[in-house]
C-alpha cells in the first residue's frame, strides 16, 4: 500500500524507504547539502551551500539579533523606568548599562559568527563553535550578582 502511494507520488516505481536523489518537479530530493547537482561557484572560492543550511544559519543570526535587542531594551528599561534603589541612586544605571553594552556585543559577535558559519558552509568545513552562550551566561550571571549586591546594599543603607 505504501509502495503504491510512493510510486503514485513520484509517477514511477520507487523502492519504498530507499534514499535516493529522485527528481520531482525539477529539484533533487536528498538529505545532503547541494543535492546531486553540480555545485555552483560563488565567486569567493567556495560553492553555494544548500539553501536549507544557509537559511538555518540566517535564522540563528536573527535569533541572536532578537536577544541583543531584548538586552538593549531591558537595560534601557531598567535605567529609565525602575525606581531608584533607596540609598544607592546610581544602582539602576549600574545594572542597566552593562545590559545595554552586552546587547551591543551580542549583536556584533552574532554577525561575526554568522559570517564564519556561512564561510564554513561554502567551503564544506566544520561549523565553528559559538562563543555566544558562554558570553551570555557569564555576563548575565555577573550582572545578576551585581543586582543582588545593590539590592542588599540598598537594604542596609535604608534607615
Amino acid at each position: 500500500m505504501i509502495e503504491k502511494k510512493i510510486s503514485t507520488l513520484f509517477g514511477r516505481d520507487h523502492p519504498a524507504g530507499a534514499e535516493c536523489g529522485c527528481k520531482r518537479g525539477g529539484s533533487a530530493v536528498t538529505d545532503h547539502p547541494g543535492g546531486d547537482d553540480l555545485p555552483t561557484s560563488d565567486g569567493r572560492g567556495g560553492t553555494e551551500p544548500d539553501a536549507r543550511y544557509a537559511f538555518a544559519n540566517e535564522r540563528t543570526f536573527l535569533a541572536w539579533s532578537r536577544t541583543s535587542l531584548a538586552l538593549v531594551v531591558g537595560g534601557l528599561a531598567i535605567a529609565q523606568l525602575l525606581p531608584p534603589f533607596p540609598g544607592v541612586p546610581w544602582g539602576r544605571h549600574a545594572i542597566g548599562t552593562p545590559l545595554i553594552l552586552l546587547g551591543c556585543a551580542v549583536s556584533v559577535v552574532s554577525y561575526l559568527e554568522w559570517k564564519a558559519s556561512q564561510r564554513a558552509l561554502r567551503h564544506g568545513e566544520p561549523l565553528p563553535r559559538s562563543r555566544l552562550p558562554l558570553i551570555l551566561a557569564i555576563a548575565i550571571a555577573a550582572i545578576g550578582l551585581l543586582a543582588a549586591a545593590l539590592a542588599l546594599l540598598s537594604a542596609v543603607r535604608t534607615p
